[in-house]
């Protein structure tokens, strides 16, 4: 189910993330390459949902050849269900059910980690997406919504319900994403788990990376907010795994932001399509010291279109990228 590749990499995936891990995001990292398979953000089910239009969102080529799971995130069993059959049936290769998004405006309806408040109900929601399909249903949790005191229950309830495997974020709902991650629960899941485990949370390098595969034991690593700052992170852990070295080249990097210009919304007004290459460009700053003495020039910078303010940032860029 989470294959290794030839060289004993284990298997990849890209995280969903909301906000900007969204489709422009998803479509620049494919460019890139490097990662087995994408997650979607998630997909709100809400309890007055209409079904088909909803599912619209998902479009299941979108990355071809690279496979792209959806995530739902709801409350309903039923609605749920429905769903996941409306999402198989617009060819979705997995489902994730979403139990650790920590927004109030989520949790307050019942969804995202407030399913860790009750393992019961968990288990019914997870239950009535594997029933109602018959592709891989998984899940992503962190680890407690307030605490940690129902972390093996909510395990077990995910495990019992027939998902395939479970991808753990180890910080509860009120951490946030503060707190360093406890990588020392994914080890202790794993001890409790006999199905795959996938490892989430503060992989920013390959360092880190080998380091959470050796401490915790997990079978598959899923990374987010590491691919933003440095898109080539998969490659470089595969290339680890294959005794090579990788070398990002320049071209890639004008590629990645290029195609992420292009696939923002047409739609969009010109100022947020500015303000979302300029989000972008701002998490490669965290990954590069290089960059941080021009990180205000860039980001202050007043050029009206996006295709003006790439032609001021590269160079820039370029002269300071490592």
């Amino acid at each position: 189910m989470l294959p290794k590749d030839s060289h004993g990499c284990p298997y990849l995936q890209l995280a969903p993330m909301e906000g900007v891990g969204d489709r422009c995001f998803r479509k620049a990292m494919a460019s890139v390459g490097g990662f087995d398979e994408a997650v979607k953000d998630f997909l709100r089910v809400p309890r007055n949902a209409h079904v088909p239009s909803l599912a619209v969102e998902y479009v299941a080529d979108e990355l071809a050849p690279i496979p792209l799971a959806a995530q739902l995130m709801g409350s309903d069993p039923d609605l749920m269900g429905e769903m996941a059959q409306e999402i198989e049936r617009r060819g979705a290769p997995r489902i994730d059910l979403n139990c650790g998004c920590p927004s109030n405006t989520v949790t307050g309806r019942g969804a995202g980690s407030s399913l860790l408040k009750e393992p019961d109900f968990l288990h019914r929601v997870a239950k009535a997406i594997v029933r109602a399909v018959s592709i891989p249903v998984t899940l992503k949790m962190r680890s407690g919504y307030e605490d940690t005191a129902l972390f093996k229950e909510n395990l077990l309830a995910a495990q019992e319900s027939g998902v395939r495997y479970i991808t753990l974020h180890p910080r509860t709902k009120v951490d946030g994403y503060g707190p360093p991650a406890r990588w020392d629960l994914i080890a202790e899941a794993k001890s409790i788990l006999k199905i795959p485990l996938v490892g989430n949370g503060d992989i920013l390098s390959v360092a880190d990376a080998l380091k959470m595969l050796s401490t915790t034991g997990c079978d598959a690593l899923m990374i987010g907010r590491g691919a933003v700052i440095n898109p080539f992170l998969f490659h470089q852990i595969r290339a680890h795994f294959s005794k090579t070295s990788y070398v990002p080249a320049w071209d890639d990097l004008v590629r990645f932001f290029v195609i992420y210009m292009e696939e923002i919304h047409p739609q969009t007004t010109t100022r947020v399509r500015v303000n979302k290459l300029k989000q972008l460009m701002s998490f490669l700053f965290k990954g590069n010291p290089g960059l941080l003495s021009m990180r205000q020039t860039i980001l202050t910078s007043s050029l009206g279109t996006p295709e003006a303010f790439l032609q001021f940032a590269l160079p820039i860029l370029k002269a300071h990228w490592v």
